[in-house]
């Protein structure tokens, strides 16, 4: 008998009975996989440039081409997978992302390395959207919140957890085992999924759409153009940096005209109607933006203007990335009992408060301020993560999953890409220094200041757009997670291994 677990979905297992708490394990390693992919490569940027006896520059590549590959392919595989199939293209994904792994542990070039990163992108950004996407047909509705709030820890984790697991793994091993760490993993995820995830139900009408390609084209071109202007140059644009930015606007033009007369486009333009979407694509883009800022400017803050060590910096800054972790599972649960919109409203509400102390906290207090401050924001950033992706997730049609969070992650991206950059730049104009590395400390005090005023501004128009978002969206959109009256409404909310 085929156990209905969410929604619209009949998921029917892989190969035997289902098992809840297995599927959600292998989405959760997917995250894992694909967070740790982004920063474990990072630590080891010195030791690559010696081994390959290559300018920083050239081996700043590594890092790029993975991440270039999430952001230009990640909407277009989501909505691939709501075409053949989520579980079919994850399994894929999952297995491209191991293979590339074994090839970045044996590149014997620098270039045959970036080549490998960015097919193991292309895992990572099956694997972003599409763990993201199968939460809808994994659990039970009433368990959505936590699930997402799960995701939101394993992705926190393994970008806290890289730099660290990196720096033992080259000092023990090498630099391959930072990549060839990812095979017993991905192989783990790939068993868990084939056997424990739901089968790709057949039939679907959109799996009788057509791909757009023109669209995927265009779209990737923007984005990747996007983001080599944000990227380039670290926060001063040049001539090659308003190239690229004309370029992108040029090719999102040129993708707006291509979906509006394509039979089946890779976003439907229409959906942007819906402001549960349009409002969540919008604020995580601004939580984003601020959330990247304490990572690019806190380290400068720290070791110039507190006078911290490296030791120090690193303990510090580790404050934020554990209060993620530890809040995710919390923050899904809070959502489950009080709704999404709501707890986004709170999460943001955390956040502005969060950013505000940032500005004024560490100046009054040292690094007790400093820390005071991260313990604000960053649970109500898994606050914000967890209501936001829930309320959007569950407000779209099963068909759309894949495309939708494919949107919401490629959201998360540019508002780090835009963080990093942007943020960095106001913080280097706010000190009066075209050199951060040597400025005055009372300089930097000022440029911190500054820099978390402005992300405080930042997350306030957040809030007004989750108000404006709430007035607008449907009464059933905005109480999606509350939880049932009665839990046997729910068939199989006991078994679904997300326990009280």
């Amino acid at each position: 008998m085929k156990p209905i677990l969410a929604g619209n979905s009949e998921p029917v297992a892989g190969n035997g009975a289902p098992s809840v708490p297995w599927a959600l394990a292998s989405l959760s390693l997917s995250i894992l996989l694909s967070s740790l992919g982004t920063s474990i490569a990072n630590v080891a940027l010195p030791t690559l440039a010696h081994a390959f006896e290559a300018s920083f520059q050239q081996v700043q590549w590594i890092v790029l081409a993975y991440l270039l590959a999430i952001t230009t392919l990640i909407v277009s595989v989501g909505r691939l997978g709501d075409i053949i199939g989520r579980r079919r293209l994850l399994l894929a994904g999952l297995l491209l992302f191991t293979v590339a792994s074994v090839l970045c542990g044996l590149a014997p070039t620098l270039w045959l390395l970036i080549a490998a990163r960015a097919v193991q992108g292309l895992g990572a950004a099956v694997m972003m959207a599409l763990g993201t996407a199968l939460v809808g047909e994994t659990v039970p509705k009433a368990r959505t919140g936590r699930a997402m709030g799960l995701l939101g820890t394993m992705s926190a984790i393994g970008t806290a957890a890289g730099p660290t697991i990196g720096g033992v793994l080259i000092s023990g091993f090498g630099w391959p085992a930072i990549f060839l760490v990812n095979v017993p993993l991905g192989i783990l995820a790939l068993l868990l999924a084939n056997r424990h995830l739901s089968v790709d139900r057949q039939g679907r009408k959109a799996g009788r759409a057509g791909f757009d390609t023109l669209g995927t084209v265009l779209l990737g071109s923007s984005l990747a153009a996007y983001a080599l202007a944000m990227t380039i140059g670290r926060g001063s644009f040049g001539s090659l940096n308003m190239t690229l930015l004309l370029t992108a606007g040029l090719a999102v033009g040129l993708f707006a005209l291509v979906e509006a007369k394509t039979a089946s486009p890779l976003i439907r333009l229409e959906m942007f109607r819906n402001p549960v979407l349009s409002a969540g694509l919008a604020m995580s883009v601004l939580v984003l933006t601020v959330a990247m800022a304490t990572l690019v400017v806190g380290p400068f803050y720290l070791s110039r203007a507190l006078g911290l060590d490296a030791a120090a910096v690193g303990l510090v800054m580790s404050t934020g990335p554990i209060m993620s972790a530890l809040s995710g599972v919390p923050a899904g649960r809070i959502v489950e009992r009080l709704g999404a919109s709501f707890i986004s409203l709170v999460g943001l509400v955390a956040m502005a408060a969060g950013s505000f102390a940032l500005a004024v906290l560490p100046e009054m207090l040292g690094v007790a301020g400093y820390v005071a401050a991260l313990i604000i924001l960053a649970p109500g950033y898994q606050l914000f993560q967890a209501a936001n992706n829930t309320a959007v997730m569950m407000d779209m049609h099963a068909e759309q999953r894949g495309v939708v969070s494919g949107m919401l992650n490629l959201s998360r991206n540019l508002g780090a890409i835009t963080g990093a950059s942007v943020m960095g730049a106001i913080f280097a104009l706010a000190t009066g220094t075209t050199d951060i590395a040597t400025a005055d400390p009372t300089a930097v005090e000022t440029g911190m200041r500054i820099t978390f005023t402005v992300a405080a501004i930042l997350i306030v128009v957040a809030l007004a757009i989750a108000v404006g978002g709430r007035a607008l969206a449907p009464r059933r959109s905005r109480d999606l997670t509350a939880r049932p009256r009665k839990p046997s409404a729910i068939i199989g909310v006991r078994s679904s291994g997300v326990t009280d």
